[in-house]
């Protein structure tokens, strides 16, 4: 080479890069990211913790922490057509009561959801009163050792003891079983000589919450607020009675089959309540292609199905077209 020639400039990248640093294992492809984005953009009211456990579901394991660093990351890119070819124990409850298997405790309260007319008053002695059309009033019944919403009632006023205790055995007889326990606050309807006549015949000991102390009723209080921050709070509610009913028992059918819950392990009501098995425990998929078989995946673990390097696209479905009730799965990318 003659010595007044320019030298050829070393390769710094790509295949033929002088110094080349091999890719971590623990390091998920890009197309995860962007799946994981994709999911947050399509609900943004999930969680990094309740998006970890619902891909679980799916069979992608992935930690919290992750998920995080993935959300905060810039907007991943879409993988082109081409390489895209290539909290609380369960169980636990106030006042020290424990259910051990289902239909053992059950938690039963009332709350008022505002209707699209709202809960816009004036001032006493003008102010309206708390019921239908303003607002409707709902009876909820819950088993405490699976957090299954047993049963709901609808009310256009605040119903009496005598319909709360219908409520509760139209509750009873669906389920073919009646609770050990029934934890309740000391409203009218259950603080009544009539209410503990009906719980004697029942066989049921009622227990009681503190009056006016916040998490007395704890399983069924955070349920209410998933409730109005997951369902009525994201639509006009119907001043209908049917129609109301009908996104309540859309929003129970999704809570119970398919939102999964922490203090259950990532599990859904139903699996806990019928015996069935845990999604988040079947066979995973490994996105990452140099993956050892044998290291443990992110919590819960699970055997891996086929070999690792899948390729994996997002379906996103929703129940009845409704934005807040999500369906995910994952597919195997052709």
């Amino acid at each position: 080479m003659s010595p007044f020639s320019t030298p050829s400039r070393l390769d710094e990248t790509g295949p033929n890069a002088l110094v080349q640093t091999p890719e971590p294992v623990n390091r998920f492809p890009d197309f995860v990211a962007h799946l994981v984005q994709r999911l947050k953009t399509l609900c943004p009211a999930l969680g990094k913790a309740k998006i970890a456990s619902i891909l679980a579901r799916a069979g992608l394991h992935l930690a919290a922490t992750t998920i995080g660093r993935m959300l905060k990351d810039r907007p991943a890119p879409r993988p082109a057509p081409a390489a895209a070819a290539a909290t609380e124990p369960a169980g636990q409850a106030a006042r020290g009561v424990k259910a051990d298997r289902p239909n053992h405790v059950w938690h039963v309260d009332l709350t008022c959801v505002p209707t699209s007319a709202g809960f816009w008053t004036a001032w006493l002695p003008f102010a309206s009163p708390q019921h239908w059309p303003f607002c409707w009033w709902l009876a909820v019944v819950l088993d405490q050792f699976s957090r299954r919403v047993i049963g709901f009632a609808v009310f256009p006023a605040p119903p009496t003891s005598t319909e709360v205790r219908a409520f509760l055995g139209r509750a009873i007889r669906a389920a073919g079983a009646g609770p050990k326990h029934l934890v309740c606050d000391k409203g009218s309807q259950f603080w009544c000589a009539g209410f503990k006549r009906w719980c004697r015949r029942k066989r049921i000991q009622p227990r009681y919450g503190a009056v006016g102390q916040h998490g007395s009723l704890a399983v069924l209080e955070r349920f209410i607020l998933t409730l109005k921050s997951g369902c009525t709070r994201r639509l006009l509610v119907p001043l209908q009675l049917n129609a109301f009913r009908r996104e309540l028992a859309l929003f129970v059918g999704w809570y119970n089959a398919h939102r999964p819950h922490a203090s259950l392990d990532g599990r859904t009501p139903d699996e806990v309540y019928f015996g069935r098995d845990a999604a988040n425990r079947q066979p995973r998929v490994e996105p990452r292609p140099h993956w050892p078989r044998a290291s443990p995946c992110a919590a819960p673990q699970a055997p891996l199905d086929g070999d690792p390097g899948v390729r994996l696209e997002l379906q996103l479905d929703f129940v009845a077209g409704r934005r807040h009730l999500p369906l995910v799965t994952l597919k195997r990318a052709a």
